[in-house]
């Protein structure tokens, strides 16, 4: 699943033809638990998880799979250039950099020529409303031109998450800048059949306002 929408890579072939996958080496970038490895494992393809979370890659090791996990930054990725057919991310890493740039150069320098990156992240216009289900999650809160990081912090102040806001122009900026060409921009629309509500997640905002943004870039 590309996002809380439920667009799935079997119904979207954002990374190619399902069939094409199989003997790919690809690599997952903020993996979490590696979801998107298994399944691309399943496919036959080879994938890679990579993960700055230890934690999270332990999580990984419990639910199962056969395939390398690697615990790295994603602006230092400890493989060789041209390592990789593909590489893809699923609200994994991006949106937790403040140089995203450094980490598409990187990606794009493991990436075999044509190779493809497809990410997926929280749709830039959300930044501007409140992160509610409800009506009220429907009115302008904030700028959408505010690139204030969002953080939480510990009782001790220390910052224990923070998500980083860049407007649709400026992903589009820095994927350019980053080496890359941007095939697709897609923002999925809330299917009939999704009914769940969660979070700032609901049938309601997903059917007036977009959610989620997947950039299709490709390297030379």
């Amino acid at each position: 699943m590309w996002g809380p929408e439920g667009l799935d890579e079997v119904e979207a072939e954002l990374l190619g033809p399902q069939e094409e996958l199989k003997g790919k080496e690809i690599l997952e970038i903020g993996a979490g638990a590696a979801q998107c490895a298994r399944w691309l494992a399943a496919q036959g393809a080879r994938p890679v998880a990579l993960d700055l979370s230890h934690r999270q890659l332990q999580h990984a090791l419990r639910i199962g799979g056969v395939f390398p996990l690697v615990c790295a930054d994603a602006g230092a990725l400890p493989f060789a250039d041209g390592s990789f057919d593909l590489a893809c991310s699923a609200y994994g890493a991006l949106p937790f950099v403040a140089d995203p740039r450094l980490v598409l150069r990187e990606v794009r320098r493991v990436l075999r020529p044509g190779g493809r990156f497809v990410f997926s992240l929280t749709h830039p216009l959300r930044w501007a409303f409140p992160d509610e289900p409800g009506p009220e999650g429907l009115s302008v809160s904030s700028s959408y031109f505010d690139r204030t990081p969002y953080v939480e912090q510990d009782e001790q102040g220390h910052a224990v998450y923070v998500e980083h806001h860049r407007t649709l122009g400026d992903r589009v900026r820095d994927i350019v800048a980053s080496g890359f060409r941007l095939v697709d921009l897609v923002e999925p629309e809330w299917p009939a059949w999704n009914t769940s509500e969660w979070g700032g997640w609901s049938p309601l905002r997903g059917n007036l306002v977009p959610g989620t943004a997947i950039f299709v870039c490709e390297r030379d």
